[in-house]
C-alpha cells in the first residue's frame, strides 16, 4: 500500500502496537502474537506468549485517567475479587507496578500499560443489536446484570476506601456542574437554539435537585459505570465483569440508568426493566425513593453522551451518534420538565 493511502487512524493503530510491544519486557513476557480486539478510548489486545499463555493488554487513552487513579482502579477492581465479586486480574510488573508508562517516538504522549489474566467467555448481549423478541434471553441478560450491580453496590456501601484512594465522581460537578467530567455538554454545535434552551432548562432542573440528593453509603459509593451487556463475560455459570475504565464514585441508580439507557425505546424495555429491578432487589434493598430518581438519573446520563461527542468533533463515531444522542437527551429532557 502507498504510504500516502495509510490513514493517520492506521498509522495511530501500527504506532499504538508497537508501544504495546516495547512494554513487554517490564512484564518478562514474550509475544506470538499480538492481536487487536478493540481500539475505542482504549486500545486493547490478545496476548499470546511463546509458551501459549493467553493475557490481555491495554494501552490506556491519553490524559483520562492519572498514575494514581489508574492504582486505586487496580485496588478497587483487587477489593471486588475478594469481595467474590468477578472482575479483572491484573498481572503486576517484574517491579511490582500494576502498570507501566511507555512512550514511543511515534505516538505523541506516553501512556499507560497494564497486563490482564485473559478471561474466557462470551459477551452477555449488545446494546447495538437491540433485544430482540425472545423474551427468556431478555431476562436472563438484565437478571444478570440486576445481580451483579447489586453486588458491586453492596461492597461499596460498606467497603472502607483507602486513605489515597483516588477516582473522578459522577457526582454534582461531574454530572451537570461548570465542567463536567465528559464535557460542557450544552456547549454541542450540533444543538439548535431551541435544542440548547431545552438542554440548559432541564440541566437546571438537575443541578437542582442532584445538589439536594442524599450522597450516604447506602445510596452513592463506587460504581463500575458502564454496566452494559457489552461488558460482562459470561463462561458457562461465571460471569465476569470487564472495562472498569469508567468506573468512579457516583449514585448506585446512575449505574442502573445506565444500564437500560441505550435501550428505552426498545418494544421489550419493561421486561428488561422489570428483570433488571427484580435481580437487584433479591439480594439488595432498593427503595421506592430510589427507584423514582430513574428518570433523574436518565436525563443525567443523557447529558453525559452529549459530553462526549462534544469533546470529540473529529471523531467519526461521534458524529454518527451525534443526532441519535441529540434526539434521546431532548426527549428525555422534554419528558421530564
Amino acid at each position: 500500500m502507498n504510504a500516502n493511502t495509510v490513514s493517520s487512524e492506521e498509522r495511530l493503530l501500527a504506532s499504538l502496537r508497537k508501544l504495546a510491544l516495547s512494554a513487554l519486557p517490564l512484564w518478562g513476557l514474550d509475544c506470538k502474537r499480538l492481536e487487536l480486539i478493540k481500539h475505542r478510548e482504549n486500545s486493547v489486545y490478545s496476548l499470546e506468549t511463546n509458551d501459549g499463555v493467553l493475557y490481555a493488554l491495554r494501552v490506556h487513552r491519553a490524559g483520562y485517567h492519572s498514575d494514581a487513579a489508574l492504582r486505586s482502579e487496580a485496588r478497587w477492581m483487587s477489593a471486588l475479587q475478594d469481595a467474590g465479586v468477578s472482575a479483572p486480574e491484573l498481572i503486576p510488573r517484574s517491579s511490582g507496578e500494576s502498570f507501566a508508562v511507555v512512550q514511543h517516538p511515534n505516538v505523541a504522549e506516553a501512556r499507560q500499560v497494564d497486563i490482564l489474566a485473559w478471561v474466557d467467555g462470551d459477551q452477555l448481549g449488545s446494546v447495538e443489536e437491540g433485544l430482540g423478541d425472545n423474551t427468556a434471553e431478555i431476562e436472563r441478560i438484565y437478571s444478570t446484570i440486576g445481580h451483579s450491580a447489586a453486588r458491586i453496590h453492596q461492597h461499596s456501601s460498606a467497603w472502607a476506601l483507602p486513605q489515597d484512594f483516588v477516582r473522578h465522581a459522577w457526582d454534582y460537578e461531574g454530572l451537570v456542574g461548570d465542567n463536567p467530567f465528559w464535557g460542557r455538554f450544552w456547549e454541542l454545535e450540533a444543538l439548535t437554539p431551541a435544542q440548547r434552551d431545552l438542554v440548559t432548562r432541564a440541566r437546571d432542573r438537575v443541578r437542582e435537585e442532584l445538589g439536594a440528593m442524599d450522597k450516604s453509603a447506602s445510596v452513592y459509593g463506587m460504581i463500575h459505570a458502564d454496566l452494559v451487556p457489552e461488558n460482562l463475560l459470561v463462561d458457562g455459570d461465571i460471569v465476569q465483569l470487564i472495562d472498569f475504565d469508567d468506573a468512579g464514585f457516583g449514585w448506585y441508580m446512575f449505574e442502573l440508568a445506565t444500564a437500560l439507557y441505550f435501550i428505552q425505546d426498545d418494544p421489550n424495555y419493561s421486561i428488561a426493566l422489570e428483570a433488571l429491578l427484580s435481580s437487584y432487589q433479591a439480594e439488595r434493598v432498593l427503595s421506592e425513593e430510589a427507584l423514582n430518581t430513574l428518570p433523574l438519573f436518565m436525563l443525567a446520563r443523557s447529558f453525559t453522551y452529549l459530553g462526549w461527542v462534544h469533546t470529540r468533533p473529529d471523531a467519526e463515531a461521534a458524529a454518527e451518534l451525534t443526532p441519535m444522542l441529540v434526539g434521546m437527551c431532548c426527549d428525555l429532557a422534554e419528558a421530564y420538565l
